[in-house]
């Protein structure tokens, strides 16, 4: 499991982007470069972590699954992913 506050922070990014998504993409268009400097850091989409949604860890993330190795492991051996099964040959 992930610290708390590495949790938290990236909660924080989410909610930003999503605050500032408009204002941004409108700045871009114009090519205001200037008034996009001065927006906050930490609402760049560039800026938001991929984390595991059950563990919240950061490595080996699996994006078409939205979790960890470890995660997609044990869940596919439980047969709770649709569509996967074990390889045997």
């Amino acid at each position: 499991m992930a610290k708390k506050s590495q949790l938290a922070r990236n909660n924080k990014r989410i909610k930003l982007v999503a605050q500032f998504a408009a204002k941004r993409a409108a700045l871009k268009k114009a090519g205001d470069f200037e008034a996009l400097q001065k927006l906050p850091k930490n609402s760049s989409p560039v800026r938001i972590k991929n984390r595991c949604s059950i563990t919240g860890r950061s490595k080996s993330y699996m994006r078409q699954f939205g979790i960890s190795r470890q995660q997609f492991r044990e869940m596919a051996r439980r047969g709770e992913l649709p569509g996967v099964t074990k390889a045997s040959w």
